[in-house]
């Protein structure tokens, strides 16, 4: 067993490895964008894949890193764990489809709510209480899952045609418009002192150091690691100004 995951600020680690943890204590857990993640697929039988869920889907990094190794997927029993702020739909459905075309066999899904990790927008920030007291209710979860799937009960979160549906018309269709084009939006302010921190933490390698400043590319997989991590607060993706660097460890007790 291994896990495989992208996780930006830090809350689809944590539940990643917490299920792994509970399920098998050798189990690792290693992120998609690591060189050796694909040599850990290729030695596993069964895999965790995990990632953050936007606007109803998966992030283009991980659409992306399975259609560009599709026939890594062959044969595998794969179980996608997502994470969200508030509402996911079929989030592990858009990911468990293009898994099967590609001959997996994937047995359940879970999605987790945690702290939201869109760092410059308000609509779903919480207090600091409020956000352990979520990720309590998550471990709790997770807790509970991994009991059921040492039973042989695996959760079919996300998976079923209902939740299709749900994250069609609930998010998909909705938001469509404003994420098409998201990958380029990716802003450098003035207050920017070039300390090349973003460019060195971005999975993507999508931003790269000219002349002392980072200059994005045209693909951002909206993970908001390089905006949660700026020490001036000097990037923004869907909103103007930062609001909250999210980052997992400011939520542990």
């Amino acid at each position: 067993m291994t896990g495989v995951y992208l996780s930006g600020t830090g809350n689809t680690r944590h539940c990643v490895e917490k299920l792994l943890s509970l399920l098998d204590e050798s189990a690792r857990a290693v992120p998609l964008e690591s060189p050796s993640a694909v040599e850990a697929i290729q030695g596993e039988e069964w895999i965790l894949l995990a990632y953050p869920t936007q606007f109803s889907n998966a992030p283009i990094f991980v659409r992306d890193f399975i259609k560009t190794h599709a026939a890594l997927w062959q044969g595998k029993k794969v179980f996608c764990l997502t994470t969200m702020g508030l509402f996911s739909g079929d989030g592990t459905g858009c990911t468990a489809r293009l898994l099967k075309k590609r001959g997996a066999d994937v047995v359940g899904g879970l999605q987790i709510r945690m702290p939201d990790a869109v760092c410059d927008s308000k609509a779903l920030k919480k207090s600091l209480v409020e956000n352990r007291e979520i990720v309590a209710m998550a471990d709790g979860k997770i807790e509970a899952a991994a009991e059921s799937i040492r039973k042989g009960v695996y959760p079919q979160e996300g998976l079923r045609l209902v939740d299709h549906f749900a994250g069609l018309l609930g998010q998909r269709l909705w938001f469509y418009g404003k994420t098409l084009h998201y990958s380029r939006q990716l802003n450098i302010h003035d207050s920017c002192i070039g300390c090349g921190l973003c460019a060195k933490q971005c999975p993507m390698g999508n931003l790269r150091m000219e002349r002392g400043r980072p200059v994005p590319g045209g693909h951002c997989t909206m993970c908001y690691r390089c905006v949660s991590s700026c020490p001036q607060k000097a990037i923004t993706l869907l909103g103007k100004a930062v609001v909250e660097q999210c980052r997992f460890e400011s939520y542990r007790v």
